[in-house]
């Protein structure tokens, strides 16, 4: 099994613990013995929860990979100077 079929899994696995939460929250909101209202209100604050904990969760990917590729020009620009500096030493011994 390579890496991309257990990434697959544990975002399937994923996806159905958040499919599951979302119907028991839904079936509970329903059963609840409170006016139409307030079930609306509810639904509305789980909904934008949900908005801003994906706006965040991106917020923080997009800043790792930022971080990551920073570090990986950092990287690229050092052995570039390394291999320069011992060129250089080599030519002129």
């Amino acid at each position: 099994m390579n890496r991309d079929d257990d990434n697959k899994l544990i975002t399937a696995f994923n996806a159905l613990g958040v499919a599951t939460a979302y119907a028991m929250l839904g079936l509970s909101i329903w059963m609840a013995p409170i006016n139409l209202a307030t079930k609306g209100f509810w639904a509305l604050g789980i909904l934008l929860l949900t908005l801003a904990l994906v706006n965040y969760v991106k917020y923080r990917f997009d800043a790792r990979l930022r971080e990551d590729r920073i570090q990986r020009l950092e990287e690229a620009r050092n052995e570039k100077l390394l291999e320069e500096y011992v060129g250089e030493k080599t030519t002129s011994s």
